[in-house]
């Protein structure tokens, strides 16, 4: 009996440390992949709804532009709490727990953000959409952080590979997310869309209780800010907040814009959208796969994920200097390469900080693969919180077309910064290569 036990128990957990790295995925790795697939696919299914309808419904209920977009900001901020609480306490906390309690809590919140219609229109709907989704957002951090830290645990020498492969899966949940959300709210309304996506998200609740294995691991000293004083860590993180805030631009503001500008309905705008989710989700596994063979090859991708990325900014709208009339052929074509740059820049961004992160004298466990999980959500939270106030501001007060472009101009900035360090640390580190050949030269020409 007790040997039975404790073969189940060894079977269900993950060592603290592993030295070898099988050639055939494992029944854990097998496992912990339909997992964290799961996870992926119906945590983001559920963000991804309020796109299409969401904006014009909170405007009928007499909420602006702005507000709008602070209650897609407001998600972002308890996001970057959460995330920066749960990757420093992952270790006490449980990752596996920590995974399963922010299913459960984004699948009530869910629920509950789809009984929000009935509440009276003005101040108490707005306070409401307010709390909901800041709960919702900490369970959203929790789910995440965790899925983060358990694929660099689990596969740590094929991350970008295996988080390549997962987004296949976040790329489905945002593909069906708005076309499946507007059609239901087009259908029957606003409250269906939320309660059958809330109860998908549930279901995987027991599903994961049974799926997932527990990792053990020990608690590290080390630091959020010790991990920022990496100068190449800090650009990194300011790319992927230049992308986050980007996307969250396009949440707040593009479903209103289409409509106005191209009288799309709810459903339609959910249909341009896939022109987004659809690139990244193909391109992302190839991506995670090649950046894995070719380390060296990150900073490059990234830099010029970014560049692209800035570019269908520029002509998303388009930006008023260009002198080019908005076009749909045009916005669904800028929003594919959208999609396409977006994995060439964010894939490769995880495991070059975790690359980093050892380079500083970082522990391999757990502990590390929480903060710098942790890490990449602040920064990605924080740019969600950026996207939609600032973009909601300057729709308001200007036009779409400005605020794309200042959304391209940021994230051009931060790429020719990451790209400028990269090159003078390249420049440095040839030139003490060439000081230390020259001092081992330097004997034998005395002699």
């Amino acid at each position: 009996m007790d040997a039975h036990v404790a073969s189940q128990q060894a079977e269900n957990s993950f060592p603290a440390e592993t030295t070898e790295q099988p050639t055939r995925m494992t029944r854990i790795q097998i496992l912990t992949l339909i997992s964290l697939a799961s996870v992926n696919f119906s945590s983001m299914i559920c963000y991804s709804i309020l796109g299409p309808f969401f904006p014009n419904e909170a405007v009928k209920k007499g909420a602006s532009q702005t507000v709008v977009g602070l209650i897609f900001g407001c998600y972002a901020v308890c996001n970057l709490i959460g995330s920066m609480v749960m990757g420093r306490y992952i270790v006490q906390i449980g990752a596996k727990f920590m995974l399963i309690a922010g299913l459960f809590v984004s699948s009530v919140c869910t629920i509950m953000f789809g009984l929000l219609d009935r509440a009276p229109a003005g101040a108490p709907f707005i306070s409401l959409c307010f709390i909901v989704r800041s709960v919702d957002a900490v369970g959203f951090a929790a789910a995440m952080t965790s899925t983060f830290a358990m694929t660099a645990k689990i596969f740590p020498n094929n991350v970008a590979t295996v988080l390549g492969s997962l987004e296949i899966f976040t790329g489905l949940g945002l593909i069906l997310g708005p076309p499946v959300g507007g059609w239901f709210y087009h259908s029957f309304g606003y409250e269906v869309p939320f309660l059958l996506l809330g109860c998908l998200l549930l279901i995987m609740v027991p599903f994961n209780i049974y799926v997932l294995p527990s990792i053990e691991a020990e608690p590290s000293k080390d630091s959020f800010f010790r991990l920022l004083f990496h100068g190449k860590v800090l650009l990194i993180c300011f790319v992927i907040g230049t992308l986050s805030a980007g996307l969250g631009f396009i949440d707040a503001t593009l479903s209103l814009f289409a409509m106005k500008t191209f009288n799309l309905s709810s459903g339609y705008v959910g249909l341009i959208m896939i022109g987004l989710s659809l690139p990244y989700c193909l391109a992302s596994p190839v991506i995670g796969y090649f950046t894995d063979k070719y380390p060296g090859t990150r900073i490059g991708f990234t830099v010029t994920g970014g560049v692209i990325t800035a570019a269908c900014f520029f002509l998303l709208g388009p930006a008023p200097f260009f002198h080019i009339k908005s076009q749909l052929w045009l916005l669904v074509l800028m929003l594919g390469l959208i999609g396409f740059s977006l994995g060439m820049t964010a894939i490769p961004t995880f495991p070059e900080i975790i690359t980093c992160a050892h380079e500083q004298g970082f522990e391999e466990g757990l502990s590390t693969l929480g903060m710098v999980s942790g890490l990449f959500g602040a920064f990605w939270s924080t740019g969600m919180f950026y996207g939609p106030i600032v973009g909601g501001l300057i729709t308001q007060r200007l036009n779409f077309e400005w605020a794309a472009t200042v959304q391209g101009a940021m994230g051009l900035l931060a790429a020719l910064l990451l790209l400028a360090y990269s090159l003078c640390k390249r420049n440095r580190q040839r030139l003490r290569e060439d000081d230390q050949q020259s001092d081992e030269n330097a004997p034998l020409l005395n002699g």
